[in-house]
């Protein structure tokens, strides 16, 4: 299907700046065409890891925690989050995200699309 992604389907990569941590990105040019936007999941799989402080030019993001909790700083706040909770980080924003749990799935959104050129991982 064109439009339609599993993430069992997509290599996973293992992010600049993040340790412990593999992305799967599920929306974006390279799957379905997607010009101004991207989606991608990730999976932190150790407590105290997870994106060190860093800044995307030009790129806003937003997560979305699905499972575990995470420590956050952006912008001078510093907050904990719990599933079903989302934070933003603006463009040029510096910002970091640290798993307070064993493991940590996080959904992703860039825009526009990041296309991290990826370090392959294994499953």
């Amino acid at each position: 299907m064109k439009y339609h992604v599993r993430q069992q389907d997509v290599k996973p990569y293992s992010p600049a700046n993040h340790t412990e941590t593999r992305n799967f990105r599920l929306i974006g040019p390279e799957t379905v065409g997607a010009k101004q936007v991207e989606v991608l999941i990730g999976e932190i799989g150790a407590k105290g890891k997870g994106a060190l402080p860093h800044a995307h030019p030009g790129i806003e993001q937003v997560c979305y925690l699905l499972e575990g909790t995470a420590h956050v700083e952006v912008g001078g706040e510093k907050f904990e989050m719990k599933p079903g909770e989302a934070c933003f980080f603006p463009a040029d924003e510096t910002h970091l995200f640290e798993a307070t749990s064993e493991k940590v799935r996080v959904m992703v959104i860039y825009a526009p699309p990041y296309g991290e050129n990826p370090r392959n991982v294994r499953k």
